[in-house]
């Protein structure tokens, strides 16, 4: 039985795709870096762009399966999908305390 899509995602033969709309380039970072969490503790990497200074784009796809998409990138999906929004804000309030240094 085919996968739902998750709320927000768009699936095409080869991939998973959203795009995030965040308030400004360090928080476009700091979503970015909770992302990064999630992949490295799933062991599944997607393709991360940041456009515009604010856009995060996300492609999902099993590159081990021969780019398509499997039941890893649904996964994936749905835990990018319940990011914590404090904890991106306390990534987000590091960063700018990094970069302001």
């Amino acid at each position: 039985m085919p996968q739902a899509v998750p709320p927000g995602w768009i699936q095409t033969d080869h991939a998973l795709t959203r795009t995030v709309q965040r308030s400004d380039f360090v928080d476009a970072l700091a979503f970015t870096v909770e992302l990064g969490g999630l992949a490295e503790n799933a062991d599944h990497h997607p393709d991360i762009a940041i456009r515009g200074y604010r856009s995060v784009e996300i492609s999902l796809s099993t590159h081990s399966a021969g780019n398509r998409v499997t039941e890893k990138d649904f996964a994936l999906a749905q835990q990018i999908n319940g990011l914590s929004e404090d904890a991106i804000r306390l990534t987000h309030n590091d960063l700018r305390r990094r970069f302001s240094a």
